[in-house]
């Protein structure tokens, strides 16, 4: 008889956000696939479930694919989990996963807590449509890049931050999107669990004002101001930068500087300037 694969979903920091089926599942099944079995142990240690596991990640996922689901065919129950919240929410899994449908082989998912719906139930921001983006890219132009392209975005947008960069991306946020709300989600669940609002600069300042930025950030943009970013006066804006570039500043600079001024989206200025 064929057995199951399990996604289970686990906490994201309080170990009580845990469901009874979840429970249940994870003491029932023959081998737990963990992202990191150290970690999840601790759940386990935690949960007083004494099942073993093998590691699943991104370095050997391909490898273990097979392994995974030959135990599934042959009658075992195997649970996937990762470090904290729902599997495969920017986390090993898929391939997985992927495979396991192509082999026809029964796919359960064991819902629970997620960062991104975690957050965006308590931002207060627009939740009739979101987009989820992942974790922002770490390179400044790939970042500046993703959000240029998701700035007309008629939606909350999501994004996962790591603590040493969130600074970074408040500052292209400012440049790119300065008529989103933001709200930086800061240690979902945990004891130091934070919410900051208002726009990115505003927040930004108030992080830079901090000795240290710790703990898994969710980043969230509102839906962009009915006001379009363009109403500054278009005389105005052609103005301030053919005066810029008239005392020797590069188009690129100027157009940089002047939507810093008038604090409207850099790529607008320069689709509306270069006609573009």
């Amino acid at each position: 008889m064929q057995g199951t694969l399990f996604i289970v979903a686990t906490p994201i920091g309080n170990l009580e956000d845990i469901t009874y089926r979840a429970v249940r599942i994870l003491s029932e099944c023959d081998v737990i696939a963990c992202e990191d079995t150290r970690q999840t142990r601790k759940l386990l240690d935690h949960l007083k479930i004494n099942r073993p596991t093998l590691s699943l990640h991104e370095h050997n996922e391909e490898e273990r694919i097979q392994e995974i689901l030959d135990r599934v065919r042959e009658g075992q129950k195997v649970a996937l989990v990762s470090d904290a919240g729902t599997p495969l929410i920017s986390d090993p899994g898929y391939r997985l996963v992927l495979e396991a449908t192509e082999q026809a082989v029964p796919v359960v998912p064991i819902p629970g807590v997620s960062a991104l719906t975690t957050a965006l139930s308590a931002a207060g921001l627009p939740t009739d449509s979101f987009y989820f983006g992942g974790f922002l890219p770490v390179k400044k132009g790939q970042r500046r890049s993703e959000l240029e392209v998701r700035q007309d975005e008629p939606c909350t947008l999501i994004y996962y931050e790591a603590p040493h960069r969130i600074l970074e991306a408040l500052e292209d946020i400012a440049e790119v999107m300065p008529h989103r709300p933001v709200v930086v989600a800061r240690e979902l669940t945990k004891v130091y669990e934070e919410f900051l609002r208002g726009s990115a600069s505003g927040i930004s300042a108030i992080l830079q004002e901090r000795p240290a930025i710790k703990g898994e950030i969710t980043l969230l943009l509102g839906k962009p101001s009915r006001k379009d970013p363009l109403s500054v006066d278009e005389d105005q804006i052609r103005s301030a930068v053919t005066s810029l570039i008239a005392t020797g500043a590069s188009k690129k600079d100027a157009i940089k500087a002047v939507a810093k001024e008038l604090k409207v989206p850099k790529a607008k200025i320069y689709q509306y300037f270069t006609g573009e």
